[in-house]
């Protein structure tokens, strides 16, 4: 009795150290299928990293092929204490903080609409969720020439039709109107997500709070508003890291014009890279773009994090 009490513990030791084997041969085949594209992953990331920290440190002009003279950080200096870069930075936070400030004002009553039971509700939410699926040089055109144009455009009849002078958008109002036309792209992404937040809500409290006497307003406030708090910060992250390199907008239609009045970090980097042709400036400015982009996310994952753990 006390030989078999004796094998019971070898045997289990011996199945542990078989299923222990198992375990680290299954870890080692993983990460041996894994590698390759890990490998490759890091090479399309290294590399053109450090060919941009590379070209930084140099004075080479596109024009002048033979240019490549070692400057050191002259490009950083000379790229932050550009007056164009202090106002597309400015341009940068406006345009970021105003199309947030649209999509989640909007998008909140918006999706409050679509979560009620109306006739025909699905080709409504497929009709407001449709722009987001249209191509940002797709929509600057339609914006350009079918609706902001001062002459034939669908806003300069309806100003006609009033007997108002039709508005010149892109000369009088550039960077708003950037801002609409932005804000309406990004408004069916912050919709859909604050919908499917919706739709997860408990309608007992609801039920409850009508059974209570609770107005609507106080409904929303106390309870809905709160639970949208989540899926509110998880728009802000995402929209702000795409809202960063907004560029085909700002190139169909202005330009980066009049002046820099809508040149953001994004276009005054394809400037200096492509109109000035300066490739170790544009280089630094794409290097200080990444910093501002990593400060930025780092903040609002550190905010996201602490929302979703309240």
């Amino acid at each position: 009795m006390a030989t078999q009490q004796m094998q019971l513990p070898a045997g289990t030791l011996k199945g542990s150290k078989e299923a222990g084997t198992a375990t680290r041969q299954m870890q080692l085949l993983a990460r041996t299928l894994m590698t390759p594209a890990v490998a490759l992953l890091l090479i399309w990331m290294i590399v053109p990293l450090a060919l941009t920290i590379y070209f930084a440190t140099l004075h080479y002009n596109l024009l002048d092929p033979d240019s490549g003279q070692f400057v050191g950080f002259d490009n950083f200096r000379y790229f932050l204490t550009d007056p164009a870069f202090l106002a597309s930075l400015l341009n940068t936070l406006v345009l970021v903080g105003s199309v947030l400030a649209i999509t989640i004002l909007v998008g909140i009553p918006l999706a409050l609409l679509l979560d009620q039971p109306v006739l025909g509700r699905s080709i409504v939410r497929l009709m407001v969720i449709a722009p987001f699926f249209v191509m940002p040089t797709v929509s600057a055109l339609v914006w350009k020439n079918l609706l902001m144009h001062p002459v034939s455009g669908l806003f300069a009849w309806i100003a006609t039709l009033f007997g108002l002078t039709p508005i010149d958008w892109f000369n009088d109002a550039p960077m708003l109107a950037i801002i609409l036309i932005v804000a309406w792209q990004w408004l069916p992404f912050a919709t859909l997500i604050l919908l499917t937040a919706l739709q997860s809500l408990d309608e007992e409290q609801k039920e409850a709070a009508e059974m209570d006497g609770a107005p609507a307003l106080s409904t929303f406030i106390y309870i809905t508003l709160p639970h949208l708090a989540r899926p509110i910060t998880v728009v802000i992250l995402i929209e702000t890291i795409f809202l960063l390199t907004v560029f085909a907008e700002i190139f169909v239609t202005t330009g980066g014009g009049p002046g820099l009045q809508t040149t953001n970090i994004a276009f005054l980097i394809y400037s200096q890279a492509l109109i000035q042709y300066d490739v170790g400036s544009a280089s630094a400015g794409g290097l200080v773009a990444v910093v501002i982009a990593n400060i930025v996310a780092f903040f609002l994952v550190r905010i996201v994090g602490r929302n979703l753990e309240a």
